[in-house]
């Protein structure tokens, strides 16, 4: 049985060893994208209705698999500079940690992101985004497993030439990204949209974790394209459809889905001080059919998603895909108080 145990992680080991050139090579995603905007566009910096906003996510993924996938973000941005024709200029910074597998694979990014909004009259917005950060990787080494420290019938762990010879323990590097968005607002209120485009990792920064010199592995460019809408069809029932898809190098990811919004109890009307429930239903293609649901109020949104597998993996994860629980919060303007909407806000 130790024998067989032992075979087995050496299997996982050479298939995380032959994937490694493309999972170093892909950034992190989330369920409830709406809960990290600033990872998907840079333009979304500063796009809503406040004075401020801080949200904080954890996802946690494969647990049935192998050690779980674990990602950390947190977030805040601003409004800086707000001129009396609604154009402003805004600034944010976006922090997050991943965590894979068996040899803990780990990724820390710093972003700092700058944002200016041009209004069109009261109900429209174009936004362009900046963003550049630091980004460090690290593996350890000790927590995996190769097949030359099988020695003469016995593991033997720590003699492998890629132990001391192929992959480092660390690199660092920077990244620049940026981002464009159209948001609208009916002059009623009862419909909405973003619409946003961005291209990640600019600068294709070098994130070969293996010592070779002159690698030529470098972080390739991703390239997003997002639709939200805000529809409101009832006095209480608000529905919020939405696109995302995103490209890096031979991966891409398509979500679609659409939110349902009620609100409970008070005077109809919703508003973002009103306290409301939502249930969503969304699909990764190819990879997952995930749920999300939660409660707005008072400027807060927390929520919780679930990923059901639906891949090739599907037999081995039981269909247990991954579990998130975000939260967010958005300070009011003055102008909310007066019942006066100044800013088309945005989706994501």
């Amino acid at each position: 049985m130790i024998r067989r145990n032992i075979l087995t992680r050496l299997s996982l080991a050479a298939a995380i060893v032959l994937t490694a050139p493309v999972a170093f090579a892909q950034d992190i995603h989330f369920t409830q994208f709406d809960m990290a905007p600033m990872v998907i566009n840079p333009a979304f910096t500063g796009l809503f209705d406040g004075r401020v906003r801080v949200s904080a996510i954890y996802r946690n993924q494969w647990a049935s698999v192998t050690v779980p996938y674990v990602t950390y973000g947190a977030a805040i941005d601003m409004p800086l500079i707000l001129e009396n024709n609604n154009d402003r200029l805004s600034a944010g910074l976006q922090l997050y940690k991943d965590q894979a597998g068996d040899g803990n694979l780990s990724n820390f990014t710093g972003l700092v992101s700058i944002a200016y909004h041009k209004a069109f009259g009261e109900n429209s917005e174009l936004s362009v985004g900046l963003q550049g950060g630091y980004a460090q990787k690290s593996i350890d080494l000790s927590k995996l497993y190769f097949g030359d420290e099988w020695l003469n019938g016995a593991f033997v762990p720590g003699k492998s030439q890629e132990y001391h010879l192929g992959i480092g323990n660390s690199v660092n590097y920077y990244l620049v990204n940026a981002g464009l968005a159209f948001s609208h607002n009916s002059k009623d209120g009862k419909f909405g949209f973003t619409l946003g485009g961005a291209a990640n990792n600019l600068n294709q920064p070098n994130d070969d974790i293996e010592k070779k010199q002159n690698s030529q592995t470098g972080l390739d460019m991703r390239y997003t394209g997002e639709l939200g809408l805000n529809i409101v069809t009832g006095e209480r029932l608000t529905l919020r459809p939405a696109v995302l898809y995103q490209n890096q190098a031979t991966a891409s990811e398509l979500i679609a889905g659409n939110e349902f919004l009620y609100q409970v109890g008070g005077t109809p009307g919703y508003s973002d001080f009103s306290t409301a429930v939502f249930l969503g239903g969304w699909w990764r293609s190819g990879d997952a059919a995930m749920i999300t649901a939660g409660v707005e109020f008072k400027g807060f949104r927390i929520g919780m998603s679930y990923d059901y597998n639906i891949s090739t993996l599907n037999t081995s994860s039981n269909g247990n895909g991954g579990f998130e629980i975000g939260i967010k919060y958005i300070a009011p303007n003055a102008s909310k108080f007066a019942g006066r909407k100044t800013i088309p806000c945005a989706r994501f």
